[in-house]
């Protein structure tokens, strides 16, 4: 992996984070691919396409109002090839932490977010 690709992904998703506590929505689709899929916690626990994945929004921002605390990568690494790269991390919401996998395709030059996983981890027993 460049030292190149990683600042780039790694600017990419932070700015996506800052765009999610600003309630900016043009930022938060900005990067993604028009077919990227995300798994998320709530319902439903698929999205396909960018309509899907810009209503999912709609459901996190009934409880979150923004700011500061709403939305923050607490750790991230990144992994990149040519033109395929996965992040992953912790994410922090609120007063709560998530897991994240984001997975990424080289397309015209520019790093686009084609995946996402967000789980919380379950206590067994």
């Amino acid at each position: 992996m460049s030292q190149i690709d990683e600042t780039q992904i790694r600017s990419m998703l932070e700015a996506w984070a800052q765009a999610v506590r600003d309630i900016d929505m043009d930022g938060i689709l900005a990067n993604h691919t028009e077919d990227m899929v995300m798994f998320d916690v709530p319902v439903p626990l698929q999205s396909r396409g960018m309509d899907a994945y810009r209503k999912t929004w709609d459901l996190f921002f009934k409880y979150s109002k923004g700011g500061p605390d709403s939305f923050n990568l607490i750790e991230i690494e990144i992994s990149a090839g040519d033109d395929v790269a996965f992040a992953h991390g912790i994410l922090g919401i609120e007063q709560t932490r998530l897991r994240l996998t984001v997975g990424l395709r080289k397309q015209n030059g520019q790093w686009r977010i084609a995946h996402e996983h967000h789980s919380y981890p379950q206590e067994i027993g």
